[in-house]
């Protein structure tokens, strides 16, 4: 039998810290905090960011678009509800969520991944304003010090990477391509997710067990990104159970769903067998 090795990040730790540390919450509002759970197409859900939060996730994703100076929440064009924006959806509701609560000690933090669909660099300016108004809420970075709070924003999709890097001061973070990560050297203060599509490291008919040689190459480069302090994440991946068993048997960080209440069943059981266990 083979076995595959794969040095853990601070972040396996972390996770069964908060685990712990937020027993109380779950106990009185029968939530149980996952630091394995992302929220993919976020907006998608009923509730967009409170399906989320009500069923333990701690990362959730927005997709937007600058569009007559708002940035509104949606998966592509030409479907946009200018209702439906940034600001109403997320930062407004996680500043409340967050209110006389700016460390998160009684929440658990959140991360908010922004994907940035229109041009990059027009949107993020447009962005960094509206950041403006949340400072209180959100981790920051400052002349080589990392300040971290109750939100972390991290960009994805089309990333004003040469701008954001040349800032003394900034509110976002940005999420790295997984495979360039293995050619450059970028410091987890500013990226602090290595992601890539599940396809580009395993066969797109892998929706079942993953053959030995592709789980050799995703614990290669889900080593290389713990080895530089990030944490991982594959987008695009099958929904089930077994994908799942296989993705955190190498590694991965997160894991990517639409299917908020199955990834929770899935997740919750595997906590309780690794406390049975350990």
């Amino acid at each position: 039998m083979t076995t595959f090795k794969v040095n853990r990040s601070p972040f396996v730790l972390l996770s069964i810290w908060i685990l712990v540390l937020f027993a109380h919450t779950s106990l009185s509002q029968n939530i149980t905090f996952l630091p394995n759970a992302y929220a993919h197409n976020d907006y998608w859900h009923k509730r967009p960011l409170f399906d989320a939060l009500d069923n333990g996730f701690t990362y959730v994703e927005a997709d937007v678009y600058l569009r007559k100076g708002n940035l509104v929440v949606a998966h592509m064009l030409p479907v946009l509800q200018p209702s439906r924006t940034l600001d109403k959806l997320y930062l407004n509701p996680l500043f409340h969520h967050f209110k006389n609560d700016s460390m998160g000690i009684t929440n658990p933090p959140i991360t908010l991944m922004i994907d940035i669909k229109s041009e990059p660099e027009k949107t993020y300016r447009a962005l960094a304003c509206l950041l403006h108004r949340y400072e209180s809420l959100l981790s920051y970075y400052e002349n080589g010090t990392l300040y971290k709070r109750a939100v972390t924003v991290v960009i994805t999709g089309n990333k004003p990477v040469r701008t954001i890097k040349s800032l003394d001061c900034r509110y976002v973070f940005i999420d790295e391509d997984l495979i360039q990560m293995a050619k450059e050297k970028n410091p987890a203060n500013l990226f602090p997710i290595a992601s890539c599509r599940y396809g580009r490291l395993v066969s797109q008919n892998s929706e079942e067990t993953l053959s030995k040689e592709e789980k050799r190459n995703l614990c290669r480069y889900v080593q290389m990104a713990h080895q530089n302090g990030k944490i991982v994440r594959l987008w695009a991946s099958p929904e089930n159970t077994v994908v799942w068993k296989e993705l955190l048997s190498c590694g991965v960080d997160l894991i990517n769903t639409n299917k908020l209440v199955e990834l929770k069943t899935f997740l919750l059981n595997r906590y309780q067998d690794y406390a049975k266990t350990n």
